[in-house]
């Protein structure tokens, strides 16, 4: 039996090792997949403890950053991301880090029926979550990827290092009011219930795709507010967070899971 696992701190609330085991039914592949609680300091020992046995594990907040500094070898979409999600260890025992969200967001939209190619993308926010999806994001060939934050200087920046794979712009939220195709929120504003301050004229009724990466049972604020001011449509993370975990199942057995059955699961356990 192979072990897999995801770390985080805190870990309990991670839907992670549902979606594994019925990715494992799903494959018949006899699999162990754990919730594993590192210490904030203690996650590069924790590591190594677990891959002593273990195949490959999925890593999430707070420990991203520490997972990239960790890993042997990365994929070229960690390295731009400068973030690591999903670890497996080769056969010569070094560990391959790899960046399975940015996948997991282009394919829930391609899932869902959102042309990317040719679009005016704004993504809202420049931390750790915005990263990890530009480089499958720009793939798509969209028309241009404006990132917009509070800090002006971080979305700068970030436009920068990414610019050589696509068109690229940055501003701050009171510098951008004309209308976009798909507005994708990658703040975790939605958590504490708050908004970022964005112009209602930024959306085209009836027009312009709104995506949340965070899920929650109801509606979350990002989506209300688009829904108010007329989008075409509202979606949220939780198709994300089955499709990037897909990936990572994808890169650890070779099987390639069907996410949709998963996602209608979790989305009934949901609401």
């Amino acid at each position: 039996m192979n072990n897999y696992g995801v770390f985080g701190n805190p870990i309990a609330h991670s839907k992670s090792p549902l979606i594994h085991r019925l990715f494992a039914e799903q494959t018949t592949q006899h699999i162990s997949y754990e919730p594993l609680l590192a210490a904030l300091d203690g996650f590069p020992a924790a590591v190594q403890e677990f891959f002593r046995t273990g195949s490959g594990a999925n890593v999430t907040v707070p420990f991203k950053e520490q997972a990239f500094a960790l890993a042997d070898q990365l994929s070229e979409r960690a390295q731009r991301a400068k973030a690591v999600n999903t670890l497996k260890k080769l056969s010569d025992g070094s560990l391959l880090g790899d960046n399975t969200d940015g996948a997991g967001l282009v394919n829930d939209l391609l899932n869902n029926q959102v042309q990317l190619a040719g679009k005016n993308i704004l993504i809202l926010g420049a931390g750790g979550a915005v990263r990890g999806v530009l480089e499958p994001l720009l793939a798509q060939h969209p028309a241009e990827v404006g990132i917009v934050n509070r800090t002006v200087e971080k979305a700068e920046q970030l436009a920068r290092e990414f610019t050589d794979l696509g068109p690229m712009t940055a501003c701050g939220y009171d510098w951008i009011d004309a209308p976009v195709d798909i507005i994708i929120n990658g703040t975790s504003a939605s958590l504490s219930g708050d908004l970022p301050p964005l112009a209602a004229t930024l959306i085209k009724p009836g027009h312009t795709v709104c995506y949340d990466m965070m899920y929650s049972k109801d509606t979350t604020v990002f989506n209300q507010w688009a829904q108010q001011q007329g989008a075409a449509r509202t979606l949220d993370g939780l198709g994300m967070l089955v499709e990037q975990a897909a990936e990572a199942f994808y890169i650890w057995t070779g099987l390639r899971p069907d996410p949709a059955p998963v996602l209608q699961q979790l989305r009934a356990q949901l609401e």
